[in-house]
């Protein structure tokens, strides 16, 4: 994921935790928190509860892949996602449903209209 696309400073996180607001499904809770930018950023989080370092890289692997794809349907606004203990067993179509799913819940999700000319 480019740099612009990441959430890195502890005060990244600490604002979007404070002024932004959280929905949350099984596997995930979503933070946002509107932006006026041209893209997204996100910041990951995924606890040491989740498993050992190899599960929750593993986890992380998913959940950017998830997000490249993802990408052109999804607000460009702030976000931290939380991995939950259910989201270890996923697979990388499962992970991709289900933050599509949180993101609908959130109201951030956009459909793209597909151009067939």
């Amino acid at each position: 994921m480019k740099k612009e696309y990441r959430l890195q400073k502890n005060e990244e996180f600490q604002a979007v935790f404070r002024e932004g607001r959280s929905v949350a499904n099984r596997q995930f809770v979503v933070y946002t928190q509107k932006a006026d930018q041209a893209h997204f950023r996100v910041g990951l989080s995924v606890s040491k509860k989740l498993g050992n370092a190899v599960e929750r890289n593993r986890m992380k692997r998913l959940m950017r892949e998830s997000l490249r794809l993802l990408e052109p349907n999804v607000a460009p606004h702030n976000y931290v996602i939380i991995a939950r203990k259910p989201a270890t067993s996923l697979t990388q179509d499962e992970v991709t449903e289900s933050l599509k799913h949180a993101f609908k819940r959130a109201k951030v999700w956009k459909q793209r209209q597909v151009d067939r000319s």
